[in-house]
C-alpha cells in the first residue's frame, strides 16, 4: 500500500461526536486510517470496566467513514508498542484529550528504532459534548425521564 498509514487509538465505548472528529482529523493527516481500539481488559485496568464489548466498539469504529480499518488492540500483559509491526503507521495521531504525552511516545519510538514514525496531537471539537465523561455527566444531570 503507498500513501502515508495514520494510526489513531483510543476506547471508543460510547461512541459519541468527540470520536468522528477525532478520526475526521486523524484520516486527514494521511492516506489509510487503522483504528486501534482498546482491548477490553485494558481498559479494566486503565480507566474502568467498559460498557460496551471490545468486538462491539471495533464494528462501531470499522463503520465509521473515516475509518480504513479497525482492530482490536493488545492484551495489558502485551507491550503497547508492539502493535507497530501489525499496524505499520507513518503516523501516531492522538486525540486532544489522551493523556498520553508526544514527548514520551517519542522517545519510546526512538529507542525501539521506529524513527520514521511521526507523532501529533489534532485539535478537539468546540462543544461541551465532545467527551464521555461530559455526555455522561450530561444524562445525569437531566435525572429521570
Amino acid at each position: 500500500m503507498s500513501g502515508k498509514r495514520v494510526m489513531a487509538v483510543g476506547v471508543f465505548d460510547l461512541l459519541h461526536a468527540g470520536h468522528l472528529h477525532y478520526l475526521e482529523q486523524a484520516k486527514a493527516l494521511g492516506d489509510h486510517l487503522t483504528v486501534v481500539v482498546a482491548h477490553d481488559d485494558t481498559v479494566r485496568a486503565r480507566k474502568h470496566d467498559p460498557v460496551t464489548p471490545m468486538a462491539f466498539r471495533q464494528r462501531l469504529v470499522a463503520g465509521l467513514k473515516p475509518v480504513d480499518e479497525a482492530i482490536v488492540g493488545n492484551a495489558p500483559d502485551v507491550p503497547i508498542f508492539d502493535i507497530l509491526p501489525v499496524v505499520r503507521p507513518d503516523i501516531i495521531a492522538l486525540g486532544y484529550d489522551q493523556e498520553h504525552a508526544e514527548r514520551s511516545i517519542r522517545e519510546r519510538l526512538d529507542a525501539l528504532g521506529h524513527h520514521a514514525i511521526a507523532v501529533t496531537r489534532v485539535d478537539g471539537l468546540a462543544g461541551d459534548l465532545d467527551g464521555t465523561r461530559k455526555i455522561i455527566a450530561k444524562i445525569l444531570e437531566r435525572g429521570p425521564a
